[in-house]
């Protein structure tokens, strides 16, 4: 009887380890992708994808990479995200033909683990001013470049990477291949793909330390790859802060306001040169998700009321719904991989509920707010002016002068062509002069 207990419970033990929900959870790790210039916009989206991976208490994060550079406080920005993740950040430049330039590299360098894929390339980071009108670089001056120079050294010394070839990504414009960069000690990987990768790094160390854990050893085995995909808002400003793109509609914008200001009555250039302008402006890369949004929303909010105090046939209305339409789906849709500011089910519903209120405030101003206006603008016609163009009845004959009863009212009336009219006659106020009506017989009475 023993003996038959005894197998029971081992039956239910090995029973219970076997239950897929009790099993222990698979490792995750999460892939995420930025690709192009390094903006405000592109700190956000890190930050959505680190925040990701923290709260899921994930393995790692690994970075698709693939950008020529961009803004310098943004890449300090995302450097600081990358120190401070308590999850290990590994950037992987990526795909074939990518490059990982100028602020890419600082990204890089700060970096847990750094991979690249076969035909990519890292570094060229001197830093510069901009462009002259014939095409040349301007320099940024020794100051700047120092600054600079000190800030990749200390990021490789930090890592353990090569200090003398990171100072020749600032100092000489040095660019490596991935074999180059891995004989170099800049990189820990060449992969492939994001498997490839998974298998090589399997066991690594990170370079830098990972926020309240310390150096972590990498653990790939039995992990689950999870995607996340760039969020709307990413994908717009990602379209718009190409330079030659912001560029462009900060250009035509501008022009729009001014020839809608040569030629006033139109409308059609300066609202469309309002938005390029606005656009522009966003696609720079100086604000970040909310600032954009925001921006937005008001710009559209200028346009409905614009509708209401200068009609346009819903010019301004459609100008406001497009605003105001895309300054929501920029400031909620900000998150990665379904994860927004709010969640992704949650999202989908508001979406919808943007769309919305964004019509029906259209509605309101194209129609309501325009009737409130007119009705505004319109002469007061109140008191004894209503009484002009009333029918009255005759109480007194009228003398010329008598009594008439208007609106159950009675008043001293005037015949105004002097004439006779009698008791019960029906009379029109053609004029009120004082406390006296000026009145006609109305035709048709005997």
């Amino acid at each position: 009887m023993r003996a038959m207990k005894r197998a029971l419970l081992v039956i239910l033990f090995v029973s219970i380890l076997l239950l897929p929900g009790v099993s222990a959870d698979k490792k995750v790790v999460y892939v995420g992708k930025i690709d192009g210039t390094i903006t405000q916009y592109t700190a956000d989206q890190f930050a959505s994808y680190i925040k990701t991976a923290e709260e899921n208490n994930a393995e790692a994060l690994i970075i698709e990479l693939n950008t020529p550079g961009g803004q310098g406080d943004a890449m300090m920005r995302i450097v600081s995200l990358i120190q401070n993740s308590t999850v290990p950040v590994i950037i992987y430049v990526y795909p074939r033909g990518a490059i990982a330039a100028s602020a890419g590299t600082y990204i890089a360098m700060s970096a847990h683990l750094i991979a690249m894929a076969p035909g990519t390339s890292i570094g060229a980071c001197e830093p510069i001013l901009g462009y002259a009108a014939n095409g040349s670089i301007i320099r940024a001056p020794a100051k700047i470049r120092n600054f600079y120079t000190a800030y990749m050294r200390s990021l490789a010394e930090e890592s353990g990477r090569n200090v003398t070839a990171a100072e020749k990504f600032v100092l000489e414009d040095l660019s490596l291949t991935p074999e180059e960069a891995l004989n170099a000690h800049v990189i820990e990987v060449v992969a492939d793909d994001v498997p490839d990768l998974l298998k090589k790094a399997n066991g690594m160390r990170t370079k830098v330390p990972v926020a309240g854990k310390g150096y972590v050893t990498l653990n790939f085995t039995n992990v689950e790859v999870k995607e996340l995909n760039p969020s709307i808002s990413y994908r717009i400003v990602t379209f718009l802060a190409n330079p030659a793109v912001s560029y462009l509609l900060f250009v035509v914008g501008m022009l729009g306001l001014v020839f809608g200001f040569l030629t006033p009555g139109w409308h059609v250039p300066e609202t469309l040169g309002a938005i390029l302008l606005v656009l522009g402006v966003i696609g720079m890369g100086y604000f970040g998700y909310n600032e954009a949004g925001l921006v937005l929303i008001i710009l559209g909010m200028i346009f409905f009321i614009a509708e209401a105090l200068t009609p346009t046939f819903g010019l301004f209305t459609v100008a406001g719904l497009i605003s105001f339409i895309l300054g929501g789906l920029i400031l909620f849709g900000k998150g990665g991989g379904g994860v927004y500011l709010v969640s992704a089910s949650t999202f989908e519903t508001l979406r919808v509920a943007i769309i919305v209120t964004g019509v029906l405030l259209a509605l309101f101003f194209l129609f309501g707010m325009a009737a409130v206006v007119k009705a505004h603008r319109r002469k007061p016609e109140t008191g004894r002016e209503e009484l002009v163009g009333e029918v009255g009845k005759v109480v007194e004959d009228l003398n010329p002068e008598g009594i008439i009863k208007v609106r159950g009212e009675l008043w001293k009336a005037v015949s105004k062509d002097g004439s006779m009219i009698r008791v019960g006659e029906r009379v029109k106020v053609l004029e009120v002069r004082g406390l006296t009506l000026i009145v006609e017989k109305v035709r048709g009475d005997s």
